[in-house]
């Protein structure tokens, strides 16, 4: 019967991680508790909603744990409560006691809470996972990958392979994430350090989020496992999994134009074209289609905005280099603000070929491998 004594606050950051798994609705009801395991070694938590699961280790090793393990045991508590009860406690540490039929009494300071819990039998069992030959990369590596492609996911549900993000190895060392909802894509590609066994995966994008959220320090390295279904993020402390979509994506390589395609070439500066957007978006927001128009002739470019509701927007922007054919496009503002927000360089390179094909957007600089694609709209 589980007994042992903790800081609360260490506690809590340990919970709070793993409860980013849990979700309040869930098809079965045993996913909504947290399971505590606890051992002579420290107290592993447990959450899952099914499709993301998370074990987190606090060892008692761990100084800023305080942690005093007189009895081990295991046990499942509805999470959300169990997190809400352990915060209000009124002081640093607390005590966490089981008695008879699955119950724990929390004590701290005059504070004394009993909680039902049920057995931990009942909790579906993780999909274990060969723990062989990992990819190992920097976790600020891999989100920053993640930051610059899956906000171009699709958010619908008909095309399930697209709210996903497509993730690939090649000869071992080439890492290239891509993400498309068929009206933009984002794609970035880097070479690892260390050698991997190449694979080809399609990660759900609530996933992705989670993932961020989950490993917060970026110097951390982790090692990262792979099977038909599932994929398993660890690091010393955390194991995250979670379940992979399902199907083949799109073949994207196909959509990057050829240099010898385009007839446009245009520089910016990030940050003077994205304040430009913005304000074509405030009117774009009240018009039928949603578009910004562009209209590139000899040195001038125009970007303008008609709502007969609402007015107009007539703003000239000045490139820093442009050299091509005129050109007038209409697009959806939006897309390029996103684009725009996920390049750290000053400089952006957009290059067109055609009102109607979509146009491309790369840092300024070459040393990245990283381009997006917005497709033009149509108009009359």
């Amino acid at each position: 019967m589980i007994n042992f004594s903790i800081n609360k606050t260490a506690f809590l950051n340990n919970l709070r991680i793993t409860k980013q798994a849990i979700s309040t609705k869930v098809a079965i009801p045993t996913l909504s508790k947290i399971k505590i395991d606890v051992s002579t070694e420290g107290i592993t938590l447990t959450g899952s909603n099914g499709q993301i699961s998370i074990e987190n280790f606090l060892s008692k090793e761990d100084e800023n744990a305080g942690m005093l393990i007189t009895e081990p045991g295991s046990i499942l508590l509805e999470a959300s409560f169990f997190e809400s009860v352990v915060n209000n406690l009124p002081e640093v540490t607390f005590d966490f006691k089981e008695i008879e039929q699955n119950q724990v009494v929390l004590t701290s300071g005059q504070s004394e809470i009993t909680l039902k819990g049920l057995d931990v039998e009942m909790y579906p069992r993780i999909q274990e996972m060969a723990a062989e030959n990992p990819l190992k990369i920097k976790a600020g590596v891999l989100k920053d990958i993640f930051t610059e492609t899956a906000f171009a996911v699709s958010t619908q549900e008909s095309r399930p392979i697209l709210t996903g993000l497509h993730l690939t190895l090649t000869d071992n060392k080439v890492l290239k994430s891509v993400a498309t909802d068929s009206h933009r894509m984002s794609q970035r590609v880097i070479t690892l350090d260390k050698l991997s066994e190449d694979f080809d995966l399609v990660l759900p994008n609530k996933s992705v989020n989670s993932f961020k959220s989950v490993f917060s320090d970026d110097d951390t390295e982790l090692d990262i496992f792979f099977s038909s279904n599932q994929i398993l993020i660890r690091n010393e402390t955390i194991s995250f999994y979670t379940r992979l979509v399902e199907g083949n994506y799109p073949d994207t390589n196909r959509l990057i134009p050829s240099d010898a395609d385009y007839t446009l070439d245009l520089t910016f500066d990030v940050a003077n074209l994205r304040h430009t957007m913005d304000r074509a978006k405030l009117l774009s927001n009240a018009t039928t289609n949603g578009t910004v128009k562009l209209s590139i002739t000899g040195d001038q470019i125009i970007a303008t905005v008609n709502s007969p509701e609402v007015g107009s927007v007539h703003e000239e922007i000045t490139p820093l280099a442009k050299s091509g054919d005129d050109l007038t496009i209409s697009f959806n503002p939006q897309y390029l603000i996103d684009a725009l927000k996920v390049i750290k360089e000053p400089e952006v390179r957009i290059r067109f070929i055609s009102p109607v094909r979509p146009f491309t957007l790369v840092p300024k600089s070459d040393t990245l491998d990283f381009v997006q694609l917005v497709t033009p709209v149509r108009t009359n």
